[in-house]
Order: structure tokens, then sequence, then C-alpha cells
């Protein structure tokens, strides 16, 4: 596998895509496009190991609950359960991030830092966006009030056996993630 070129199709803020010309292991040319993050002219220059992006995995501590949220997502067409989640500024670290974004989303506030992945890829046929997931103990009473007005959040606090009941609901959108870790939270009490 070689990538031959590299061209910025779009010059946007947040996303822009890109088309690679590449030849696979048996030596043919082809052509893929994908979504990134990057600003750059090529962006297989960035660092991989900074995400780009955090999702914040929270446990209520007095309640005893997961917190979930159903947010509005424009590419799906619809409202979707996730995780709070939002980009890593610059000069910010993950940490700092995921404290931000939990408390804009869901207005609660993480009280402990549990675990932290590595920048993991969760779509890479289609971009090379990155994320760290964040797994933190929080506490506070959840409101809306501090979301952009571009976010349409609705916060939930889900308890095992909630958990168990809203995976087997095909209706439901679910992010990737939140489902992986719903499903082990239902099945074994853990996150």
């Amino acid at each position: 596998m070689k990538i031959n070129t590299v061209k910025k199709i779009t010059d946007c803020k947040y996303l822009n895509l890109f088309s690679i010309c590449y030849n696979d292991r048996v030596n043919h040319e082809k052509q893929w496009i994908f979504a990134s993050r990057s600003e750059r002219l090529n962006p297989f220059e960035q660092d991989y190991t900074k995400p780009n992006a955090v999702v914040i995995v929270p446990y209520h501590i007095q309640e005893k609950k997961l917190v979930v949220i159903k947010e509005f997502r424009v590419a799906i067409g619809g409202y979707q359960y996730g995780f709070p989640a939002g980009l890593v500024d610059k000069d910010e670290s993950v940490e700092q991030a995921g404290k931000r974004e939990l408390f804009e989303e869901t207005g609660l506030t993480a009280t402990k830092i549990l675990k932290k992945s590595p920048a993991v890829f969760s779509s890479s046929g289609m971009t090379d966006e990155s994320v760290s997931m964040m797994f933190v103990e929080c506490k506070g009473h959840p409101t809306s009030s501090f979301n952009e007005a571009s976010e349409d959040i609705e916060v939930m606090m889900l308890s095992r056996k909630q958990a168990s009941d809203i995976i087997c609901d095909n209706k439901i959108k679910f992010d990737v993630k939140l489902w992986i870790v719903l499903n082990i939270f239902a099945s074994q009490g853990i996150i």
C-alpha cells in the first residue's frame, strides 16, 4: 500500500474532505475520499497521538447512574443517544476539554477522572478523526442551560436496569461508543 497524492477538496473550519490517490497491495491505482478535522494540506502530517476530540463517560456518583445525552445530530437527521463530547481546543488538554464539555452539555461537574484512553478511531473508513474516551465521576444537577444555540441536548441518567431496557430498543439511534459502554454497564454494572 502506497499513498501517491493527497488533495484537499474543501476548506472549512471544523471538517474537510480529502482525495487520496494510492496504490493497493497488488499495485493497482485507487482513489479514496475521506473527512478529516485537519486544516492542513496533508492531514497525514498531523500528530495522530493527540486526539481531535474527547468523549466523556460520566457516572453520577450520588445517583449511581450513567449519564447519557440525547442530542440532535444533523448528519443523521434526527436524535442520537450518546455521551457528552466535543473538540479539544488548541492548547487545551484532553482532561480540560472533557471537564469543559461535560459542564457545557450537561451542567454536571467532573469530580474524578477514572481513566482515559489514548487517541482511538471509530470510523476509519470514512474519517481520520480520533477521540479520547474519558471516564469520570460527576456531581450536580443536569441542565441544558449551558448548551450553544446549535445544540439540542436532553440529559438522562440511567440505572443498570434502564440501560438494559434501552439497548434493546431498535428505534433508538445509538452512538457506537455509547452502545458498547451501555451493554457492559447493563450486564456487569461497571463502566
